[in-house]
């Protein structure tokens, strides 16, 4: 996996913690496909040097004094929609991790990941898939129920765009399948479905299949009483 550009994917690190920024730089340097552009140590930081830098992935810690990761992650997806960000956190059950999502956020991975896992994730992110595990993806349902569930009117119109089978895969990819899952629920090759989320996210002008799955459950295409 290499970068749009055809180089190894750029990564930024933006984390308080030294010894937790020298860490992931150390990790991912063992690899030949990722390399570490630059590193941050809170959100200000991280918001110009993503423009300095133009990384693939940004590797965005939550919690940090002064501007935080949730702030940071919705400058940079905003003002870079080509950049990915992957939240993270020390604890799974964090409660910022719905915010973080509807921020712009690509997925999150816990700080303890083995290397390999890091690294899986740094190219999953950057290939514009989501890092949204089922378990992921009923904590962000659980949030949403917590929070005001009410449905957005402008967002509910928006899914009369698609036709019903996007509106069926669109579903689907709430409930955190992927895109196999999806094809074999659905009997279709896996090539249909890609070809349906493509059109999914060029019609609702979305990033990738996370920023889908929260519009799913903000439009009030998925109930999470559903589930």
């Amino acid at each position: 996996m290499t970068s749009g550009s055809g180089g190894p994917i750029r990564v930024l690190i933006v984390d308080d913690q030294a010894m937790v920024r020298q860490g992931f730089t150390v990790l991912l340097g063992t690899q030949p496909d990722i390399e570490v552009v630059g590193e941050a140590k809170e959100g200000a930081q991280a918001v110009a040097k993503a423009a300095e830098t133009s990384p693939d992935v940004v590797l965005m810690d939550i919690r940090m004094p002064g501007v935080g990761g949730i702030e940071a992650t919705e400058l940079i997806t905003a003002a870079h929609p080509d950049i990915r960000v992957l939240v993270l956190t020390t604890f799974d059950l964090d409660e910022y991790v719905y915010d973080a999502l509807r921020a712009g956020a690509s997925g999150f991975l816990l700080k303890d990941a083995s290397s390999e896992q890091l690294a899986e994730a740094v190219r999953v992110v950057a290939a514009g898939e989501a890092l949204l595990a089922p378990v992921i993806t009923r904590k962000l349902i659980a949030e949403f129920s917590r929070l005001d569930g009410r449905p957005r009117s402008p967002l509910k119109e928006r899914v009369g765009d698609l036709t019903e089978r996007e509106t069926e895969v669109l579903a689907l990819i709430a409930q955190g399948l992927s895109n196999g899952e999806i094809a074999r629920h659905l009997f279709v090759a896996e090539q249909t479905v890609k070809t349906h989320v493509g059109r999914i996210l060029v019609k609702l002008g979305l990033r990738d299949r996370t920023q889908a799955a929260v519009f799913a459950y903000e439009s009030g295409l998925v109930r999470p009483s559903g589930y």
